[in-house]
């Protein structure tokens, strides 16, 4: 950016089934890392690649098919939630998939929304209740790599652990932007700040 260089001779490879947790200090980088892995910005130099795929113009529409972002602002369109929930499962690259009702409820149930948030308009959803909707929606979508950006900030502690020990039991990779010290307890995630460099980055 201009004259800031975010990266430099940076080198990583995250395994299937990794879990990740971004741990730079602010205004270092993280949310430019989860643009470069999305294809929404190119690395001036080097390249990222999924399974060996390099994410190209060409490859990028097939290889976000691969990957449920959440992002920081939690974008979720107006109107009754089952009609929205309906539209996002039904856009091109999520037609294939079966949704069971019951793992749907179960979700709902266990990230403390309740099966009556579905009749309810998004517009009446408290922040929080609109990361859990959406972290729901990720996770029926059943991807092999979650990016989350501050998946649980507006949540109190409680839910903070719920949604963490979930995806940290899922098989996906999942990289997480955090704040919140509960991602960073017990050390169950791998943590990688590229302020630090270390043997292998």
């Amino acid at each position: 950016y201009k004259d800031c260089k975010i990266f430099d001779n940076f080198n990583y490879i995250i395994k299937d089934g990794v879990k990740l947790l971004l741990n730079a200090p602010s205004g270092t980088g993280k949310t430019s890392f989860f643009r470069l892995l999305l294809g929404f910005t190119s690395p001036d130099e080097g390249k990222v690649s999924f399974d060996g795929t390099i994410l190209t113009a060409d490859t990028v529409t097939e290889l976000r098919s691969m990957i449920g972002y959440l992002s920081q602002d939690v974008d979720v369109p107006s109107g009754l939630v089952r009609l929205v929930m309906n539209t996002i499962l039904n856009y091109k690259f999520n037609r294939g998939l079966t949704i069971n009702e019951d793992h749907l409820f179960g979700l709902l149930d266990h990230f403390e929304l309740g099966r009556g948030v579905l009749e309810k308009n998004v517009d009446e959803l408290s922040g929080g209740e609109r990361q859990r909707l959406m972290l729901v929606v990720l996770l029926l979508l059943d991807r092999k790599i979650y990016l989350l950006d501050e998946p649980t900030s507006a949540l109190d502690v409680n839910l903070k652990y719920k949604i963490r020990d979930y995806f940290l039991q899922i098989p996906a990779v999942v990289i997480v932007i955090s704040h919140d010290k509960e991602w960073n307890e017990d050390g169950k995630m791998s943590v990688l700040d590229w302020t630090k460099p270390r043997e292998g980055q």
